[in-house]
């Protein structure tokens, strides 16, 4: 099990941008491909985003272009910065690992979670 914790959420207005990070605290993040989840009120937790170990990343369409997934191996993090953020986006964002980057499902089926974190886009 991976110790994992997000951080950075908050509240924004449409059009503005947001940096969620994920650690895993005592734990390297460095071999595991990780996605970005996300479930907004009332919706089921969906895929948005993941990084490879080797840093290659996949976009769910509705993000491609204003999301942007990176991992720093130093500060072992992993970042999703969000710009151009809609109302749409609002919702609680969950890092997991390992997943397979980009099936966003749990590698052999069984993957960490973070405790989530509040992303709130409102006017």
């Amino acid at each position: 099990q991976l110790p994992l914790v997000e951080s950075g959420g908050g509240l924004v207005q449409p059009g503005g941008s947001l940096r969620v990070s994920c650690t895993a605290s005592g734990s390297t993040l460095e071999h595991y491909a990780v996605g970005w989840f996300r479930q907004a009120p009332g919706k089921n937790r969906e895929g948005v985003a993941c990084v490879t170990a080797n840093g290659d990343t996949n976009y769910i369409d509705s993000v491609k272009g204003r999301f942007a997934a990176s991992r720093d191996k130093v500060k072992n993090t992993i970042f999703l910065q969000m710009d151009n953020l809609t109302l749409e986006d609002t919702g609680v964002y969950f890092c997991a690992a390992p997943v397979y980057c980009p099936r966003y499902i749990c590698y052999e089926n069984v993957c960490s979670w973070g405790q989530g974190i509040q992303v709130t886009v409102s006017s």
